[in-house]
């Protein structure tokens, strides 16, 4: 599988976020210097009191073994704050003690301007450097430092995502990631994960077990959609002194919409592409005994030609699209073009005329929607790429957080199932009917 890339730790200054943002701030001094800091009771470094002003950074400075999760926060009583900046020196994969890593720590300050706080979880085993600026109610600059060590894990844990680097996919494609380590702590993981999306998407993360989590939309992505995920796992703790040691970020696109409804009672297919009907083929499904399994699948890969091997056959089979696991293909049968459109002779697989399937092979994208309608068997559970089997509200009890996601082109959050819009998509265009791995 093809991996996302990771942030790499460059040498150079990290910026904090703009207010509002990213702050990216110039120091300013207090009387022209900055004032002698101060460990508080709470673990905070602190200021002395310059006309009744108190300035706060935590974690305290000389801090050691400090949790990632609970990040950095910046504190003023008295007056507003007006700059925060943060050093990462070291950290894994640094090379240097002593080299400064170029890895923005992002942050939030508040409407008041009196507190600020780290956005994601900090690097593992690194130094940072925080200076903060403040102005107090009598207009007089403060400036406060601090400096602490994040713990080093015992266990780290690896993210693989299977969505390459500028790759298309069709439109029923989720965003799969795999992990090294099993999660205990899934929602700890689903808060660190962003998506950027050209189009508005509504979706949820899906566990399926404690190493495989899925992002699918409620309906199908809308054609052409452009997607960025960032997944924000440096320092998040996956479970008991299990962390992330990396940022994965990755972007894709979504191509035209290309959806298959194969009718195995009916011995048709109907092809729609971009939101009309393409075409309508006769077929031949698998039979008795070799049932083509009810469901929508999504296509995963393909060739031309496939070894096909079974019970009396070995056979290179022209213009092979497959949509399950255990081998189910949507391809070329030459030897079956008298059957197709009549009555069901193959093995399982969905038997086409030679032109027909040569036009398929080559519109088909991995994550192309095909559903299978009319049989008596039910398609069973990851036997390929099965996320559209579930429902929208099972989708949602999957999740961790039990949220929904909402994406655009401003970045993602999480809101209440709750909270959002009625769908309107509907079957077969803009989502798979309900059930549709259930035995006709």
């Amino acid at each position: 599988m093809p991996n996302g890339s990771e942030s790499g730790r460059l040498p150079g200054r990290v910026a904090a976020m703009a207010l509002g943002g990213a702050l990216c701030l110039l120091m300013a001094g207090c009387r022209g210097g900055s004032a002698a800091p101060a460990t508080s009771a709470t673990g905070a470094t602190a200021t002395p009191s310059p006309a009744g002003m108190r300035l706060y950074i935590t974690p305290a400075s000389g801090a050691r073994r400090v949790h990632p999760g609970k990040g950095i926060t910046v504190t003023a009583a008295g007056g507003k704050i007006s700059g925060v900046t943060v050093d990462l020196v070291g950290g894994q994969g640094a090379g240097s003690a002593t080299a400064t890593v170029n890895n923005a720590v992002a942050g939030t300050l508040n409407a008041a301007r009196t507190r600020w706080h780290s956005t994601w979880a900090l690097t593992p085993s690194a130094r940072y450097a925080v200076t903060a600026n403040a102005v107090s109610s009598s207009g007089k600059a403060v400036t406060l430092t601090s400096s602490f060590r994040t713990l080093t894990p015992s266990r780290t844990f690896q993210t693989m995502i299977f969505e390459g680097s500028r790759k298309t996919y069709g439109v029923g494609m989720p965003i799969m990631l795999t992990f090294s380590q099993p999660i205990t702590d899934k929602a700890a993981v689903e808060r660190s994960l962003q998506l950027q999306t050209s189009k508005p998407v509504v979706g949820a993360w899906y566990w399926d077990g404690d190493s495989s989590l899925s992002f699918r939309p409620r309906g199908y992505w809308p054609a052409h959609t452009k997607v960025t995920f960032t997944g924000h796992l440096d320092g998040v703790e996956g479970g008991p002194g299990l962390y992330g040691v990396h940022t994965l970020t990755q972007s894709f696109t979504i191509g035209r919409s290309l959806i298959v409804v194969a009718s195995t009672a009916t011995h048709h297919m109907r092809v729609y592409r971009n939101g009309k009907l393409f075409s309508h083929w006769p077929i031949s499904t698998g039979r008795p005994g070799d049932n083509t399994p009810n469901g929508t699948y999504l296509t995963i890969d393909k060739g031309n030609p496939v070894l096909m091997k079974g019970p009396g056959y070995s056979l290179e089979v022209p213009w092979s699209v497959r949509f399950t696991r255990t081998g189910d293909y949507l391809h070329d049968a030459y030897w079956s073009v008298g059957e197709q459109g009549f009555t069901n002779v193959s093995h399982g697989c969905v038997n086409m005329a030679p032109a027909d399937a040569e036009t398929y092979y080559k519109m088909e994208l991995p994550g192309d929607p095909v559903t299978i309608t009319g049989s008596p068997r039910a398609g069973e559970w990851d036997n390929g790429w099965t996320q559209w089997f579930l429902t929208w509200p099972k989708v949602l009890r999957g999740s961790a957080l039990h949220e929904a996601v909402q994406a655009g082109p401003g970045g993602s959050t999480f809101v209440s199932p709750s909270s959002l819009p009625a769908a309107t998509a509907a079957a077969p265009l803009g989502a798979p009917p309900a059930g549709n791995w259930a035995p006709s």
